[in-house]
């Protein structure tokens, strides 16, 4: 009985993990390029009362034996890179990715992050940068006089200046992918930085060697699922509330024990 009440603790235990993952997911569902996790469990030890087969008498072994687990925890919370909706919004600066990759971020510290998040703006510089100011990467400055700024599918950026005729480029767009994305570690800001297990990125040109081309005027919105995220919250709920009654039921299994002799 003891022993229960520590398993069902553990159990109650990563239910609330379980519950932190999808609360976060549902927070982040307007969240441009956010991409949901999941939490993945494993059960712990085991104790083995009867060793499976052990032999019973000189000619037989026992088939099964008798092992008891000491409930779970939490093994992993996974990035899930699936695609997000598009949502067209006009804005000739908003650029989604259409397939792999990921947009190449730079940090005041002089790192590379990167985003799956193309909501840019312009700086006092020019540049095309993210909401908190980091320059996109390889730099874009687009002039001054540019009354308009068309991105190509390959990510050549050319703009239109006051008085001129022809558009001039004024830079190329690179992406970049990881051998594991889900490797990669989430800074918060909608950024991503890489890790020994994500691998080394590789850039190269939208639309070429696996990577996906840019839709300018789009945004690329949050990959979760209301209904989902829903299901998911109902079902770690009710195992929650299992888990509590497993540890109740065990308490008061206890509390007989003690009411034996009086």
């Amino acid at each position: 009985m003891i022993r229960a009440l520590w398993t069902a603790a553990s159990g109650m235990q990563s239910q609330q993990k379980n519950i932190d993952v999808v609360a976060n997911n549902l927070a982040n569902v307007n969240t441009a390029g956010f991409k949901k996790s999941r939490a993945d469990f494993q059960d712990l030890m085991y104790q083995n009362l009867k060793t499976t087969g052990a032999p019973s008498t000189n000619a037989t072994q026992i088939p099964t034996g008798i092992q008891i687990g000491l409930g779970s925890r939490l093994a992993a919370v996974t990035k899930i890179f699936t695609a997000g909706d598009f949502s067209q919004t006009g804005n000739e600066l908003d650029m989604a990715i259409e397939g792999d990759g990921f947009f190449q971020i730079q940090l005041p510290d002089g790192s590379t992050a990167y985003s799956r998040s193309g909501t840019f703006k312009k700086d006092s510089q020019g540049r095309m940068v993210t909401s908190d100011g980091y320059p996109l990467l390889p730099e874009v400055v687009l002039p001054s006089n540019a009354t308009k700024v068309n991105v190509g599918n390959d990510g050549t950026v050319s703009v239109m200046q006051a008085g001129q005729t022809t558009p001039t480029s004024v830079g190329n767009i690179q992406l970049a992918s990881f051998p594991n994305p889900s490797g990669l570690s989430a800074q918060g800001k909608n950024l991503f930085i890489p890790t020994d297990a994500s691998g080394a990125a590789t850039t190269g040109t939208p639309g070429q060697t696996g990577l996906g081309s840019i839709a300018q005027g789009f945004l690329e919105m949050s990959n979760v699922s209301v209904m989902e995220e829903m299901v998911s919250m109902i079902t770690g709920q009710r195992a929650y509330e299992i888990n509590s009654k497993a540890l109740q039921a065990s308490d008061e299994m206890l509390q007989q024990a003690n009411n034996l002799k009086r």
